[in-house]
């Protein structure tokens, strides 16, 4: 396997020493792009893209065509586990994603099926292949999964949810049905990454979504726990080289110690705690990955600079950081700013790696 020609996001996730603080953005292949919206019009909805190994590849590869990003991160959703799982996912405009059967009893558990990814899931072994191939050995790419957790609400809630009134009532009288449907997308999902890393994934990320609507004590019981567990389960090498891997937990700024202790690479963070605060609490244990608010991006690029200097000032000197968004890129964002973001990160953070 010949070396990567830019491999600075996994020289920072292995904290070895990087020229400047490598940088990608959650989100970056998609509806921002102009490229990208036109792609989709053409392709009719959003699981065809997904599931067309051809189309997923050209996706990921588009904001690599307009910017200096340091990674790929695959083309597809979070929501493809369940999807394959039988459940009936469509995308409704304006509703996001809908689930025609939910899960509300032990028995609606214990129908689902185990997953042999590269049959049932094969489309998103096909499209890291393709992409893979597709990146000529350019920048890393990254694989994901959703989280047990985040994938059990949408399966329970039948869609998005705002109270998660539905799976917090199985969370406290019926948990057994909760754990029981955790444990089974726990071993979906380890299978899942672990196929992905394979195909060629050079990474692996697990987004928990939905873990911040929990409180502590359910938050360790039935969102970490899981994520520890499959983060345990995942090949961490391949062909001699590391496999990092990187946890996110939306609003989990209370957690971080605990995250950090997952086993975890690299905790990413979203904008509601201070990068120093993170440093602080965790840097010596874990990589720390963000977490600029999206909504900066809608700044005039003045603004956009001083809020990238302001996160690589809290980080300091010295590897250990890579350089995103706290969350996804808002779909209404001018291109132009997010080009003027990844150009301030590469340019402002040089002086951090030097001696």
């Amino acid at each position: 396997m010949s070396p990567l020609k830019n491999d600075r996001y996994l020289r920072a996730l292995l904290r070895q020493e990087v020229d400047r603080t490598p940088v990608w953005m959650m989100r970056q292949a998609g509806r921002y792009l102009p490229e990208y919206r036109e792609l989709r019009a053409q392709a009719g909805d959003f699981m065809t893209m997904c599931q067309n190994p051809e189309l997923a590849c050209e996706v990921t590869l588009q904001p690599l065509r307009r910017f200096p990003l340091d990674a790929a991160i695959l083309f597809s959703d979070i929501l493809t586990i369940p999807d394959a799982m039988g459940l009936g996912l469509r995308f409704e405009p304006g509703k996001g994603p809908i689930f025609e059967r939910t899960i509300d009893s032990m028995r609606d558990v214990e129908k689902l099926p185990q997953l042999d990814p590269e049959q049932e899931l094969g489309y998103v072994m096909d499209a890291v292949r393709t992409i893979k191939r597709e990146l000529k050995q350019e920048v890393p790419l990254i694989g994901f999964s959703g989280s047990p957790w985040t994938l059990a609400t949408y399966m329970v809630e039948g869609g998005s949810s705002k109270a998660f009134n539905r799976i917090k009532r199985m969370l406290y009288a019926e948990p057994q049905i909760l754990h029981q449907l955790l444990r089974r997308l726990a071993l979906s999902v380890t299978d899942y990454l672990n196929a992905q890393i394979s195909a060629g994934a050079d990474s692996v990320m697990i987004f928990d979504t939905w873990g911040g609507v929990l409180g502590e004590a359910a938050y360790q019981e039935f969102s970490l726990a899981y994520m520890s567990q499959i983060i345990k389960g995942l090949q961490r090498e391949r062909d001699g080289q590391r496999i990092p891997v990187t946890l996110f937990t939306k609003n989990g700024g209370p957690w971080l110690e605990a995250i950090a202790d997952s086993g975890c690479d690299a905790v990413g963070l979203d904008w509601t705690i201070e990068m120093s605060e993170a440093k602080r609490r965790i840097g010596d244990k874990v990589v720390l990955q963000g977490n600029m608010d999206p909504s900066v991006l809608y700044a005039p690029p003045k603004r956009i600079r001083q809020e990238v200097q302001k996160i690589l000032d809290q980080f300091g000197s010295g590897s250990g950081h890579v350089f995103n968004l706290g969350h996804g890129i808002h779909p209404d964002v001018d291109p132009d700013n997010a080009g003027v973001f990844i150009e301030a990160v590469h340019q402002l953070s040089r002086p951090f790696h030097q001696g």
